[in-house]
């Protein structure tokens, strides 16, 4: 490229009406030219060749992707991942933010993931290592879109659990259980205390647990446990399957009792999510398989905010998420962004509530509470519950008790005395020690 095709790929925000515009924020290492570089990375993304050979015009007022604006954070020695790329020069570590026009995609998840992470974002030349940091939508952009049916409010309002988080549990073992047992396990949980009981993401609809049987059962054990407990229960049931069962299993398991669905977003497709929503009578809960494969390297693929963002978008009342701790292998900013993502203003799209998740206990409670900085979110033990040493009952009930132990500023110790299933959490963590 000259210098001034180069310069028609760089943008103020004040030359742009930015309502018609994505922002983009990418982490960039940037080999030889960097102006030079980021003309084919916006180029790459949006028109490519920008007219037509004898003709006098120039598509890029209007369909091309700017940058609007660029630090240079230095210059490396080598790039931070052995990539694979032909370009030579000095190589800089840059962000970068670019507007790109909506109008190029539409209100299409998968066109949109197209332009922003596809082919012209990773195979750019000069380009070798990138990473999307985050996407902002415009008001006029978000306005196409329902968003959540439900949101934190609405699942609030069908458990009738307000001023404090929402107690998940993922039955365990998560493989082999027959419906029957599947059934008396997550009923023994409700007893305790709990709020939703969960299939696992990995339980899908097979051969020995079909949905059909399992949802029946689970519905059946969930009337009893609201009839013996007074208080409104969640069956979970995960749907995730082909496509084109998707309206299909939704069916089934809500006909027969499941009162919210679980569904691996990433897996089935955005727009998948985006279509269920939209069919969808109970609230739609997501699973966050496949985003550590992308989101995991610190300056190579996608954050996970941006999966957040965009699963909130096509309409999941509630998000789960890599949480706190060792166990999930995930930064505590990265959690709290994900955190932020469900819960900050977006438009007129209703917020979602947060599940970090990963090797929770009653041990785990108050330390979840204190890093979220409010009770708008879930809590999701599985063996924590399931694995408790009194059973499931006794599993449910410690969680409730060390909610009421944070709730009176009440230390665990203190609180368990008098309080067996509780106790044995805290006597197990002290013998370890």
């Amino acid at each position: 490229m000259n210098t001034e095709d180069i310069k028609g790929f760089f943008a103020s925000r004040e030359q742009l009406d930015m309502a018609d515009y994505l922002t983009l924020d990418y982490y960039l290492e940037c080999v030889g030219d960097i102006e030079t570089a980021l003309a084919h990375f916006c180029s790459e993304q949006s028109t490519a060749q920008w007219k037509r050979v004898d003709h006098d015009e120039d598509f890029r007022p209007k369909y091309a992707a700017r940058v609007i604006s660029l630090t240079i954070e230095g210059e490396l020695e080598a790039l931070s991942y052995p990539v694979v790329h032909f370009e030579t020069g000095p190589i800089h570590a840059c962000r970068v933010t670019i507007a790109h026009p909506h109008r190029n995609f539409g209100a299409k998840l998968p066109n949109l993931l197209t332009a922003v992470c596809g082919e012209g974002v990773f195979f750019t030349p000069g380009v070798p290592v990138v990473k999307l940091l985050d996407i902002g939508f415009p008001e006029a952009y978000l306005r196409a879109f329902d968003g959540p049916k439900f949101g934190i409010d609405g699942i609030r309002d069908l458990l009738q659990a307000y001023d404090r988080p929402i107690f998940f549990g993922v039955v365990k073992p998560n493989i082999g259980l027959s419906p029957a047992n599947f059934a008396e396990i997550a009923y023994q949980s409700w007893l305790g205390g709990l709020d939703i009981a969960k299939d696992d993401e990995m339980l899908a609809d097979v051969d020995w647990s079909s949905l059909i049987e399992r949802s029946r059962v689970l519905g059946e054990a969930r009337a009893r446990a609201e009839k013996e407990t007074g208080e409104p229960k969640i069956y979970l049931a995960n749907v995730t399957d082909e496509v084109d069962r998707l309206l299909e299993q939704h069916d089934i398991a809500v006909s027969n009792g499941a009162n919210a669905l679980l569904i691996n977003a990433l897996p089935v497709g955005l727009s998948a999510v985006r279509m269920l929503a939209r069919h969808t009578k109970v609230p739609l809960i997501g699973h966050f398989p496949f985003i550590a494969a992308f989101s995991r390297m610190e300056k190579y693929g996608v954050h996970s905010r941006v999966m957040t963002k965009l699963q909130r978008l096509a309409g999941l009342d509630s998000i789960i998420m890599p949480g706190f701790g060792s166990r999930m292998m995930t930064p505590e900013e990265e959690v709290k962004d994900n955190i932020a993502e469900c819960l900050q203003e977006f438009g007129h799209i209703r917020r979602s509530l947060p599940v970090p998740g990963g090797s929770d206990s009653a041990l785990t409670l108050e330390t979840v509470y204190r890093k979220v900085g409010s009770v708008d979110f879930g809590f999701v033990p599985g063996r924590g519950i399931f694995g408790h040493p009194m059973g499931p009952r006794a599993g449910a009930m410690s969680i409730r008790q060390a909610w009421e132990a944070i709730e009176q500023g009440i230390s665990l110790e203190t609180y368990a005395v008098g309080r067996p299933e509780l106790e044995v959490m805290v006597d197990g963590i002290n013998r370890k020690k």
